[in-house]
């Protein structure tokens, strides 16, 4: 059984993808980005506050924002590559 594709329209512009997050996350975004950081998505799961997700190409890794603009770069979840 072949498995559809759930993301929806993958390429969101950056400011659009700002426009979803709270002052704290945005801050945090503005200074992860000096250092080459990237905000990919946000994911949206039901019921719960939305899940900005980061990417570091100098380390080729993944991390997500968290309410408070902490950087969590463990997230509960795996998070695949584009």
């Amino acid at each position: 059984m072949a498995q559809t594709e759930r993301r929806h329209s993958p390429h969101h512009s950056c400011r659009e993808l700002r426009r979803e997050l709270n002052e704290a996350q945005r801050d945090t975004l503005g200074e992860l980005e000096r250092y080459g950081w990237e905000l990919k998505f946000v994911r949206h799961p039901l019921f719960q506050p939305l899940v900005p997700v980061l990417y570091d190409p100098d380390r080729r890794g993944y991390a997500i924002l968290e309410e408070d603009g902490t950087l969590n770069e463990h997230p509960p979840f795996v998070i695949r590559p584009h």
